[in-house]
């Protein structure tokens, strides 16, 4: 009888990541000694943050941090259960009602984590007979929710990327009898695109379907008072649900969704990732209701993160890159090699400036990138630091 594999085999024969740490070039995992700030600490060195999702600078807001605090001295560190049972506080509810009121949706449900989110929505609401309708450059935690319904008897059929033409091709291949969910990303996470709203919605309308746009990293970026895509494009209405994460212009670490009462409430009762997790934490949601609270007295902040990440993509480009296209926070500089991505990124990282490094597989081949992402916090110093080492080094390395 054959000897039966073994499954850890995988992982010894995995030596990708400690051939790029012998290379000196390896930019995960980089503990950071301080603060998330416009400049942090590894080492003792200072750096120029150009990698943060922290788009208004929130996490560092004394009243912010004193919110958390206070939370903590009432409630304790933690709430020891899930929502559904013993793990729900005041703090909770008072938050779902003033994003439901900010979003300017009739109800909100709050998730441990922006990940969790979409397993509580996607798995729950396509079921057996019914179908995903996905664009193909969804954030990876989209893509797990799918084939968490997609194992639980739901159909998925994928579009091109941002492409609406594409999307009514893979509509029509649906029966006409079947549900079927739009989902998408509000802002792309690797290039900052804006999806095509506008279109995507049309169609949802000629086929019938729902939509759910992920706007993590729109929400501070775009919209009315940076309320993010739907707002962008004056679709609140049309959008039927819209999760995100605290873990970006929120200062803070959790999800949420928001819409119709009767589908909240369905997913309220219903969701395994909600029902089997812990609740997110007393502390957690306390920063979240103070961020929200800056965001409403100060849309001068999103004003200022727009200005800020304006400036640096008109130096790159005028120093000669390749950026993919975005009007967001994000600017992503094309590089399309492997290793020469991996020797930018510490060369900058050396040059005293951190960003991420976007490699494969996690991008296809050829797709190789740089991503950066600002803060309405950088000064003008930080933001010609970070043009003057790109063109430094892309000179060198001979990607302009």
């Amino acid at each position: 009888m054959e000897k039966a594999k073994d499954i850890f085999k995988k992982c010894v024969d995995f030596t990708l990541a400690d051939e790029v740490k012998a290379l000196g070039v390896y930019p995960f995992f980089r503990p950071i000694d301080d603060s998330e700030g416009p400049v942090v600490s590894f080492d003792g060195r200072k750096f120029v943050m150009a990698g943060s999702n922290n788009y208004l600078g929130l996490t560092n807001d004394p009243s912010v941090k004193q919110a958390s605090i206070d939370a903590i001295n009432k409630y304790g560190t933690s709430c020891s259960g899930s929502r559904y049972m013993t793990g729900t506080v005041r703090l909770h509810i008072e938050l779902e009602e003033q994003l439901a009121d900010f979003f300017e949706k009739e109800r909100c449900l709050l998730f441990s984590t922006g990940y969790q989110t979409g397993q509580g929505i996607i798995p729950t609401i396509v079921q057996r007979g019914e179908y995903i309708v996905a664009d193909r450059d969804n954030h990876a935690s989209l893509v797990a929710a799918s084939i968490m319904a997609i194992g639980g008897g739901a159909s998925q059929v994928r579009y091109r990327h941002n492409d609406m033409a594409d999307l009514e091709r893979v509509l029509q291949t649906i029966p006409e009898s079947a549900g079927r969910l739009i989902v998408s990303d509000g802002v792309f996470s690797v290039s900052g695109e804006i999806v095509d709203l506008p279109a995507l919605v049309a169609l949802a309308k000629k086929y019938n379907a729902r939509i759910v746009i992920d706007d993590a990293h729109a929400v501070g970026v775009i919209g009315k008072g940076g309320r993010g895509t739907p707002s962008e494009f004056g679709l609140v209405d049309e959008v039927d649900l819209i999760m995100g994460t605290f873990s970006k212009t929120f200062g803070s670490l959790g999800g949420y969704v928001v819409g119709e009462r009767s589908v909240i409430n369905y997913i309220q009762h219903t969701a395994s990732s909600l029902i089997f997790s812990a609740s997110p934490t007393p502390a957690s949601v306390a920063a979240v209701l103070a961020t929200l609270k800056i965001i409403r007295e100060q849309p001068q902040l999103t004003e200022r993160l727009i200005a800020n990440t304006d400036y640096v993509r008109q130096g790159l480009l005028k120093a000669g890159f390749t950026l993919m296209p975005s009007r967001t926070a994000i600017v992503t500089v094309l590089i399309a090699d492997q290793m020469k991505t991996l020797y930018f990124w510490k060369k900058l990282f050396d040059a005293g400036v951190y960003v991420n490094a976007f490699i494969r597989p996690g991008v296809m081949p050829g797709h190789e990138a740089l991503r950066t992402s600002f803060m309405a916090t950088h000064e003008k110093e930080h933001l010609d630091k970070v043009i003057t080492e790109f063109a430094t080094i892309g000179r060198e390395l001979g990607v302009i």
